[in-house]
């Protein structure tokens, strides 16, 4: 009888999800496992991937986390939501399933309105990364994020146009439906009007792939700047059409054209982008400077990061974010001193966590309290980001 017992709980260790937490892993400790939901496919996969690399690299540096006065080990359970809302309720019910405590995620703020409802019912906490709709945390209690918010974004492009470009007029792009790109346009063409300016504003249905016909429409507007918060995917095809039609007015857009796709297009042509983002390499903050060193050593060792990475080792800001916010979540599970989602819920109000992004506290609507964003501008011959300045609305 004995004997069997042993071999019951045996099985069922390794049989029922979640249950690893109780019986401790070959290592003879317990897990706990934070879900990373993010795009690997799809418009946003570039983005997504990047923001995945970030969170291995965290959990590669700090593995493990004290919670309850006991050690866990800390496990990534990683889906592809495939940058489709359509997919993104079957992703978050994926890491459901698997028993996961907290998620981070989504680079991508469309999936990550479509999944929060399957996170709330589960009763499990979410951190959003680089997802700036304020959709988002609005009227609930389990979605949080570290990152500013379209509204504050869209001002600081607006006032960024007139202020070094002297912009009178700007032209508008966003893709249709989206969330994140219409949301942002719609910041802007409020601020941007509101300091004086006109807009012309336009949208893209999916599946669009030729822009000749809004860059042209963008020239015959006299515009003075063209703002495009979209997709890498369409950002690359649009500054193709830019150079070709010698379109000779910079571009400005938000977060998600932080990334080596950009300066892999905008590389070797005429265009000028400029970008606003959470973070950019440069700092003279010591602890800053070695961060970026280690992170681009590590993701130099290995040829599948620099894919991730977009095929170099430049450093996004969407990857430092996630790093923070890996460690966001494990100051959370040690203030709970649980593993379960509503007691990690209850706690990361209570969190104050100094990253490499800044100081990381939250507001009332589970927002970071950030006032400042990094402004970046695209070298078109080097294919290198240039710091431009720090700017805030004030």
């Amino acid at each position: 009888m004995k004997r069997s017992f042993l071999f019951a709980v045996l099985t069922a260790c390794v049989l029922v999800p979640g249950l690893l937490v109780g019986c401790g892993g070959s290592s003879g400790i317990p897990t706990v496992k934070i879900g990373i939901y993010e795009p690997a496919s799809g418009d946003n996969g570039a983005g997504g991937k990047q923001e995945t690399l970030g969170a291995i690299y965290a959990n590669e540096v700090i593995p493990t986390v004290e919670i309850g006065g006991k050690e866990y080990k800390v496990e990534l359970v990683r889906v592809d939501n495939e940058s489709s809302n359509d997919k993104a309720v079957t992703a978050a019910s994926e890491l459901v399933s698997k028993g996961v405590s907290v998620v981070l995620g989504s680079y991508g703020s469309g999936v990550s309105i479509a999944a929060s409802d399957t996170f709330a019912a589960a009763d499990i906490p979410a951190i959003g990364i680089t997802c700036t709709n304020p959709q988002v945390t609005l009227g609930n209690d389990h979605y949080f994020r570290i990152c500013f918010l379209d509204p504050f974004q869209g001002t600081v492009l607006a006032k960024f146009a007139v202020d070094n470009f002297k912009a009178k007029k700007a032209y508008c792009l966003a893709k249709l439906g989206d969330d994140y790109s219409v949301g942002l346009c719609n910041y802007f063409i409020k601020a941007f009007e509101g300091l004086g300016g006109k807009v012309t504003f336009e949208t893209f249905p999916e599946g669009t792939s030729d822009f000749a016909a809004y860059v042209a429409n963008a020239k015959n507007t006299g515009a003075d700047v063209f703002f495009s918060p979209v997709s890498t995917e369409a950002a690359a095809l649009i500054i193709e059409q830019a150079n070709t039609q010698g379109m000779g007015m910079p571009i400005l857009a938000g977060d998600t054209w932080d990334s080596n796709v950009i300066l892999g297009a905008v590389k070797g042509t005429n265009v000028d982008i400029n970008v606003t983002t959470f973070f950019a390499e440069g700092s003279t903050d010591t602890r800053v400077a070695e961060f970026v060193e280690k992170f681009r050593s590590w993701i130099k060792a290995d040829s599948a990061r620099i894919t991730d990475n977009g095929g170099n080792d430049i450093i996004a800001a969407n990857p430092v974010m996630s790093y923070d916010a890996y460690n966001v979540a494990l100051e959370a599970l040690k203030l709970a001193g649980s593993t379960k989602g509503a007691d990690i819920k209850a706690a990361l109000p209570k969190v104050k966590y100094e990253g490499i992004t800044g100081l990381i506290e939250f507001d009332q609507t589970g927002d970071a309290k950030r006032d400042v964003a990094y402004v970046k501008h695209a070298n078109n011959q080097t294919g290198s980001w240039e710091f431009v300045a720090i700017q805030s609305v004030k």
